[in-house]
């Protein structure tokens, strides 16, 4: 993987730049699509390429391992081949489980003992054997092992489980160099900052990631319930710690305003459930705010849902459409709403990346807040 920097806003951290892999190359800043269990639920492959013009999308290396299973995956030919996507793929790799499952799994220095919520089998996730799980789904950018801890969260607790991270971070690190990829085509490990909210071991984090020289780097454990305020205030220490010649990944963000703040802070990367899942749920986001379609007031509403996006210009889409689709449980309104919400986000970082490249995204990016917060 190679990772080129094109452009820096005048005004802010921001950056626009280039990420080159064996399946593609991504343009930062970039937003990936959550595919948990090697799906993007509710969009085809197709869709995704087309109409949302995804450029990497994501799997999850605890709900992949469970089903449909590694022997099912390596004879497919990798998640590649699997599941038809033939762009970039990042696998996470576990760690936001061990945050997620916590009555679920016990956590030693070994590593996450787990309980599967299919069939309560038990399972250890090891850092070695994580590095080789994720060899074997095929994941062109593969994350280390770590713990993800809870908000709020006790300072001893927090620097015990970062010290942890970091060990396992090593253990990542030499199973990775010493494997090879199975399918004929390159991958990347990235290591994940870890801290909590606590300024010091944040510092200490970026340091011990930075010092390991991978070709990229996350940071995790955000956007878990603490105030956006201490998001980019640890976002901010990161940033300004991390090297500038890496792409940076800040997992689990966010909503729309989120993503801008975080890119004028120096993030690269994106992911999160929240425009697949709130879509579902009937909350649009669009460029002038946030809808509920199932609000009364859209009942007879027949405008297109967002009359500034071209993803739907040849059908008529409507907002009372859309809600008694939503209401109805038909699948169609599901659809719908999830490729509006994705084409979205993906426009957002496009027009982020375009106003960095033109001088003039911290000026865009204070006006375009003001517009995403609203409720309409």
């Amino acid at each position: 993987m190679k990772f080129e920097l094109e452009a820096s806003d005048p005004n802010s951290k921001a950056r626009a730049g280039e990420i080159t892999t064996d399946h593609g190359t991504i343009q930062t800043p970039i937003f990936m699509p959550v595919g948990t269990a090697g799906t993007v639920k509710a969009v085809h492959q197709r869709e995704l390429k087309d109409d949302i013009k995804a450029q990497i999308i994501l799997g999850n290396t605890y709900h992949l391992y469970l089903r449909p299973g590694l022997d099912v995956l390596e004879k497919a030919g990798g998640l590649h081949k699997f599941n038809g996507w033939d762009g970039p793929i990042l696998t996470d790799s576990g760690g936001y489980q061990v945050y997620s499952l916590t009555e679920v799994r016990k956590i030693k220095e070994e590593g996450v003992t787990f309980r599967s919520h299919i069939d309560g089998s038990k399972h250890l996730f090891t850092p070695e054997g994580v590095m080789d799980i994720q060899r074997t789904i095929g994941a062109d950018i593969i994350m280390a092992f770590d713990e993800c801890t809870p908000y709020p969260c006790e300072y001893g607790y927090a620097r015990r489980s970062l010290d942890m991270t970091h060990r396992w971070l090593k253990r990542c690190c030499d199973r990775f160099d010493e494997t090879e990829p199975k399918y004929g085509y390159s991958q990347t490990l990235f290591p994940i900052v870890q801290g909590s909210v606590y300024k010091d071991l944040r510092q200490k984090s970026a340091e011990v990631i930075s010092s390991f020289g991978r070709e990229g780097n996350a940071i995790g454990g955000l956007s878990v319930g603490e105030p956006a305020e201490e998001m980019y205030a640890m976002t901010e220490v990161v940033c300004d710690i991390l090297p500038t010649d890496k792409p940076r990944y800040l997992m689990g963000v966010g909503t729309p305003v989120n993503l801008l703040e975080n890119i004028a802070l120096g993030i690269d990367m994106f992911d999160c459930v929240m425009p697949t899942r709130n879509g579902r749920n009937g909350m649009l986001f669009t460029r002038n705010g946030i809808i509920n379609i199932k609000n009364e007031k859209w009942k007879d509403d027949f405008s297109p849902i967002d009359a500034e996006s071209d993803l739907f210009a040849d059908i008529n889409y409507s907002k009372a459409y859309l809600r008694h689709l939503i209401h109805s449980g038909e699948m169609l309104g599901a659809q719908i709403a999830t490729l509006h919400n994705l084409h979205f986000y993906l426009w957002l970082v496009k027009q982020a990346r375009e106003k960095i490249i033109s001088g003039e995204f911290y000026a865009w990016k204070n006006t375009m807040v003001k517009s995403l917060s609203q409720r309409l």
